[in-house]
């Protein structure tokens, strides 16, 4: 017999990606913990003889109508369970089916390699990407595994190489049957498709549809017969099942509308639970807020004697002048190694020490301060900026009573302006003949020292946005002819070219910038805890369960060493328990 790994699992909390949190909850009624303290040697010729799975797949369930519901079984099973309301089906722009969904949860790799994305599995390729019944007949042929389905084509595309496979007209035969296989085989894994919530859901996968809750509810019930059967197992003692409940994909618009942000598209949240009487409850959870932010920035890294910086190829964008309204919007991420003096990091001044005109953003300490004509600043307070992480930064430049006013914004606060200032208007001249700079502004400023920053979408817009649109919109990092005042920009740099000496403006109103020093564009993947990503990677899409963790997961339950050329995708959620090992 071919020996894999012995999985061992200790107490532990998830080795979550940023994006995570873990939530330890107050316990329902629980499935009756019949696992024994020690299990039996090698008798089924499965890994330790005692690992089992029992797979429930529910086409079209919606992870956050589930929640909403609170089903009886389901609601037990989370008790005992790794589990998520947030699952990703899938994260790529496709359109999301029933067969991509399946072909990710039992061949754990997703589109990309089996190439499944339409319901007829056309482009499949069962040698290239072997199922999950492929895989175990390769490691223990002789193997118990079996498939029940409500849809032909999940068997007749999927689990060829199953022990046995049987197809049947409705989800309530799949029912029985797997009762049936509980109370007289030895499975060691046993697949249920069931498909009516996905008839039921039409176009309306949510609470209003009652159709669509009823058939839910029956699959729970469903499942709680066959968690019975389960249990009244003569051999349940000496077993160690675990149990996997996952939605294949859920309903709703699906596709290149909103493909941009996965965690949005309706088709795509699944429910997800890993149960078995050992474990502990562990709820995996989207944290929207402290999602990974990716991409590639220009590395402006400046000092009093060198610089490397982005600078307008005119002189007249940027000028703010004496009366009119403006709005500046950039985001920056500053290092928070020591920096000295007050090194600047975007303007439109020559000198910003001496009374020149324009104006200039620059640092103080762990903060930064505006100031204009080199007369009249504010402080960001005490809000850090330089610490790593990504931030907001937004100047409001408005008009009232005939009054000018200036104020300061990061991560949607108020840290500086007027209403904190004693001589309650402004009135420096904020035009320069110096060129619009991103980096350090030219200056013969002596105290000023180093900095190194990363910047990213600098806006410049000839209106005052409102206060609730500034602080609304801080954390949005893809700007669109679709957004309010769109057409009042007169400058978006983007600033994520990646290579080249210029930075190209969006809109087609404002000039280029050309780098001056050494072009450095440095790649980041950060946490951003002040920002909302927009473009979304891997590590984005590892912060919920996803289909194609799947089948890892199965792998490792049964011992079974997962070799680096199967090229699975999946990652390992490790189960915050302490089972013996043998």
């Amino acid at each position: 017999m071919k020996k894999g790994f012995t999985l061992t699992i200790k107490y532990l909390s998830f080795a979550l990606v940023s994006g995570l949190f873990l939530m330890s909850l107050g316990c329902n009624k629980d499935f009756d913990n019949t696992l024994p303290t020690s299990f039996k040697n090698d008798t089924l010729g499965v890994g330790d003889g005692s690992k089992r799975v029992l797979y429930i797949i529910l086409d079209g369930v919606k992870g956050s109508v589930l929640k909403s519901l609170a089903p009886t079984n389901l609601t037990q099973i989370t008790a005992k369970s790794i589990y998520s309301y947030d699952g990703l089906a899938d994260y790529q722009t496709n359109e999301i089916t029933n067969a991509g969904g399946w072909a990710n949860m039992i061949t754990g790799v997703d589109v990309s390699k089996h190439k499944v994305n339409t319901e007829n599995f056309s482009g499949f390729d069962s040698q290239a990407t072997p199922t999950l019944f492929s895989r175990v007949k390769s490691v223990y042929a002789n193997t118990r595994t079996v498939s029940f389905a409500a849809t032909a084509a999940f068997n007749d595309n999927l689990a060829a190489d199953a022990t046995v496979k049987q197809s049947f007209a409705d989800d309530a035969a799949v029912k029985t049957a797997a009762i049936n296989e509980i109370n007289t085989n030895s499975p060691s894994i046993l697949v249920a498709q069931f498909h009516s919530a996905d008839a039921a859901g039409g176009n309306n996968y949510s609470t209003s549809n009652t159709t669509y809750t009823n058939a839910i509810n029956t699959l729970d019930g469903y499942i709680g017969e066959i968690l019975t059967a389960l249990r009244a197992r003569k051999t349940f003692g000496g077993e160690n099942w675990m149990v996997i409940v996952a939605s294949n994909k859920a309903g709703g618009p699906s596709g290149a509308a909103n493909s941009a942000n996965p965690f949005v598209d309706a088709s795509r949240n699944t429910f997800v639970a890993f149960y078995n009487p050992k474990f502990s409850r562990s709820q995996v959870a989207l944290d929207p807020n402290n999602l990974p932010y990716s991409g590639t920035a220009p590395n402006l890294v400046c000092t009093n004697t060198s610089r490397n910086d982005l600078v307008a190829n005119n002189t007249t964008i940027g000028n703010f002048g004496t009366s009119g309204d403006y709005t500046l919007l950039l985001k920056v991420k500053a290092n928070h190694s020591s920096v000295g003096g007050y090194p600047p990091f975007i303007g439109k001044t020559a000198n910003f020490a001496n009374g020149n005109a324009g104006w200039v953003l620059f640092t103080n300490g762990d903060a930064w301060n505006f100031k204009a004509n080199g007369t009249q600043q504010f402080g960001a307070g005490t809000r850090n900026f330089r610490d790593g992480l990504w931030h907001t930064i937004a100047i409001r430049i408005y008009t009232e009573n005939g009054t000018r006013y200036v104020t300061g914004y990061q991560d949607g606060k108020i840290v500086g302006g007027p209403f904190t200032q004693t001589n309650g208007s402004w009135t420096a001249n904020m035009t320069s003949t110096t060129p619009f700079t991103v980096g350090n502004i030219v200056t013969t400023e002596s105290t000023v020292s180093a900095i190194d920053v990363l910047i990213q979408d600098v806006l410049i817009y000839n209106v005052a946005l409102s206060e609730n649109d500034i602080i609304n919109n801080m954390r949005k990092t893809k700007f669109s002819p679709t957004d309010a005042y769109y057409s009042n920009i007169v400058g978006y740099w983007p600033l994520n070219e990646g290579q080249g000496s210029t930075a190209a403006e969006k809109t087609g109103k404002g000039p280029l910038l050309n780098f001056v020093g050494t072009n450095i564009w440095k790649p980041y993947g950060d946490l951003a805890p002040n920002v909302s990503a927009s473009v979304f990677t891997t590590a984005a899409y590892t912060a919920v369960p996803n289909g194609v963790d799947i089948p890892l997961m199965i792998y490792n339950w049964l011992n079974i060493a997962v070799p680096a050329n199967w090229n699975l995708m999946g990652r390992f959620y490790t189960p915050p328990v302490n089972l013996p090992t043998n």
